[in-house]
C-alpha cells in the first residue's frame, strides 16, 4: 500500500466514524461502558428498542449525538423539569439552563435525584480525547457530556443531547 493509499483509506475511515454511531462501534470506539450495569431501571435490548424512537435509542443506549442546532429543547425558554426519556427520571431544571451558544441545551448543574445525584458521570475516551460523559443515574442512558467551561455558580456546562430528555412545563 502506498502512502498516498494509507492516507485516503484513513482518513475515509476517520469520517465514517465521525459520522456514524455504528462506525464507532465497528472499530470498538464506542463500548457502552456500564450501559448494561445495574441500574435502578433496567429494560432488556428488546424492550429499549420497542420503548424509543430510532433516534432516542441511539443517543440514550448507542452513545450517539444528535446534530447541533436540531433539538427543540435548545430553545425552550419556559421553566420546567427536563426528564430522561429513557425513564423519566427528573434530570434538570429550567433554572439552571443557559444559552451556550454551542446548539444543544445546555445546564450548570443537575437536580438531586430520588436517591442522589441525578445523573452519573464516567470517563469517556473515544475520538482520542478524554470527555466526562453524562448519563442518566436510574437507567444509565447517555445523555451527553460535561466540561469546565460553563458560567458560576459550578463553571461546569452539562452539554445534553435534547433528544435524550423530555421537557414538563411547570407554569
Amino acid at each position: 500500500m502506498t502512502r498516498r493509499e494509507f492516507l485516503t483509506t484513513s482518513g475515509a475511515i476517520a469520517a465514517y466514524m465521525l459520522y456514524s454511531t455504528k462506525g464507532f462501534a465497528m472499530f470498538g470506539l464506542n463500548k457502552k461502558k456500564d450501559i448494561d450495569a445495574n441500574f435502578p431501571y433496567s429494560l432488556s435490548e428488546e424492550e429499549w428498542k420497542k420503548k424509543l424512537t430510532e433516534q432516542e435509542y441511539d443517543v440514550l443506549r448507542d452513545h450517539g449525538t444528535e446534530r447541533a442546532f436540531t433539538s427543540p429543547l435548545n430553545e425552550e425558554k419556559r421553566q420546567g423539569i427536563y426528564s430522561c426519556a429513557g425513564c423519566g427520571q427528573e434530570v434538570y431544571s429550567s433554572d439552571a439552563k443557559f444559552n451556550s451558544g454551542t446548539g444543544w441545551p445546555s445546564f450548570y448543574q443537575p437536580i438531586d435525584g430520588v436517591s442522589g445525584q441525578a445523573v452519573g458521570e464516567r470517563e469517556d475516551n473515544t475520538l482520542w480525547m478524554k470527555r466526562t460523559e453524562v448519563h442518566c443515574a436510574n437507567c444509565g442512558g447517555h445523555l451527553g457530556h460535561v466540561f469546565p467551561d460553563g458560567p458560576k455558580p459550578t463553571g461546569l456546562r452539562y452539554c445534553m443531547n435534547g433528544v435524550a430528555m423530555d421537557f414538563e412545563p411547570t407554569a
